[in-house]
């Protein structure tokens, strides 16, 4: 008999929606797991429509409707419920100054949802001082991630487009969210997929432990083998006790930009292997190991049901690679590209499974050591290739609004700007861990490695180190 939450079947989380559990109790406020962002078009809007269009969207989404509970044990569980029509929020920001309106945008991003029976989105309409128009959205990390909330507003702007103008097509259906977790927590129980998945990271741990490289070299890693008494420790403490975070953002223009993708695709490589490759290639550089372990993130949206099902499925691994100085940067490119192959297969392990196996293999002296100094993910999925282009030439912005907590030392999403295509490195970090400055240097090796080697994909990785 299947249990039952205000008459809604419900479900216990994925192994991605604990993950965020995981990190929750560390910080000093939920807001952690709040994702903000604004999508604005260079258009008046017919702000009836868009309220209409918003409605549609979250009836045709059940990611969106997502509720959680605690059951007696105090472990969080979820359930979807019906589409109920909502009044839509309204700012007229049209009277205020540009930073004015984000500053308000950035306030609502750290206000933390109550995590309980309640809705764990908020939409606002918007409209801006520099006559762009559109909305801002905020959703929980718990039921949204960055895919699919972007899935989310491009249907919002489809069904706007469709009820608006003549000619343009009504959106295709979304996927069903229960049917998607459902087959995720099959996978869970026990089964065949998963055991493999496990087999296979265990032995990628069991393999030799890796070894802590930081931004600056090797300080903190000697500072810890100092604390602990150990010359041998190969860990130590990348973020600092303070989560307080800062967003800095350096933009690549777009004519460099896409001379990196030429790169990629001349050589069939992604931009992540290549990001990859450089930010290896520069704790190589600041810390003279051939060992360099990174944590990536996998977004695991293969297919086009987990593409359009919403909800939040990132899983984040190490990624660790052993290149010696006389490898070629071409040869390492591949060798990233086969591992992540492998990684993509088996990508629906627990990550939380995947630490404590770690910590099982090589015990530490204390639970906040670790040997990745920072986190990669890169955002491919740009609104234009999505199907945006039926707008014409209208344009159009995005902005992310950090919530000013950020668990880990410092993570690095790499995305694509809207308006130019040229690429965005934001750096979220803690203010007590990394500095401003510490990231502006990682930035400009971290280019003048990928530019080099793109240039000369021929020479070795030491040649590289000694030319930047």
């Amino acid at each position: 008999m299947m249990r039952k939450r205000k008459g809604y079947p419900v479900y216990p989380l994925t192994v991605a929606q604990k993950f965020h559990l995981y990190y929750l109790p560390h910080c000093p406020s939920a807001a952690v797991l709040n994702i903000g962002t604004s999508l604005t078009i260079e258009a008046e809007l017919d702000w009836e429509v868009l309220k209409r269009s918003i409605n549609k969207a979250y009836e045709r989404n059940e990611a969106m409707r997502v509720r959680l509970a605690k059951d007696k044990e105090g472990n969080y569980y979820q359930y979807v419920v019906d589409y109920a029509e909502q009044d839509i929020e309204f700012a007229d920001f049209s009277g205020r100054t540009m930073e004015e309106a984000e500053a308000k945008m950035q306030e609502w991003t750290r206000v933390p949802f109550k995590l309980e029976d309640t809705q764990l989105t908020r939409i606002v309409m918007i409209k801006m001082p520099d006559g762009f128009n559109g909305v801002y959205f905020l959703g929980q990390h718990m039921i949204v991630d960055a895919q699919s909330l972007i899935s989310f507003l491009k249907d919002i702007i489809e069904l706007y487009c469709n009820a608006k103008y003549e000619g343009v097509p009504y959106p295709k259906d979304m996927s069903s969210y229960i049917e998607q977790i459902q087959r995720d927590l099959a996978y869970e129980s026990g089964s065949r997929a998963q055991l493999r998945d496990a087999a296979f990271f265990e032995k990628e741990i069991e393999a030799s432990e890796p070894v802590y490289s930081g931004i600056n070299g090797r300080d903190k890693l000697e500072a810890a083998r100092e604390m602990f008494k150990n010359p041998k420790l190969r860990t130590a403490f990348n973020a600092s006790g303070d989560t307080t975070s800062a967003l800095d953002i350096f933009h690549l223009e777009e004519e460099p930009t896409r001379r990196l993708m030429d790169f990629c695709e001349k050589y069939h490589v992604s931009l992540a292997c290549l990001l990859l490759m450089g930010l290896r290639t520069y704790f190589q550089k600041m810390n003279g190991f051939e060992d360099v372990s990174i944590n990536t993130a996998i977004a695991r949206r293969a297919t086009l049901k987990e593409k359009k099902s919403g909800g939040t499925r990132i899983h984040s691994f190490p990624f660790r690679t052993i290149f010696p100085e006389d490898m070629k940067f071409i040869d390492a490119v591949y060798a990233i590209r086969d591992k992540q192959n492998e990684f993509f297969r088996h990508a629906n392990y627990d990550p939380t499974a995947y630490f404590a196996y770690r910590g099982k293999i090589y015990p530490q002296p204390h639970a906040g050591l670790t040997y990745e100094p920072i986190s990669l993910t890169y955002q491919p999925m740009t609104l234009k290739e999505k199907g945006l282009d039926q707008l014409g030439d209208i344009r159009y912005k995005t902005k992310w609004y950090p919530n000013g907590i950020c668990p880990q030392g410092m993570y690095l999403t790499v995305m694509h700007r809207p308006e130019d295509n040229g690429l965005d490195f934001n750096f979220e970090h803690q203010i007590k861990a990394v500095s401003r400055d510490e990231l502006e240097y990682l930035y400009y090796y971290l280019c003048k490695i990928m530019f080099k080697g793109a240039e000369n994909p021929d020479l070795t990785i030491g040649e590289i180190i000694k030319l930047v």
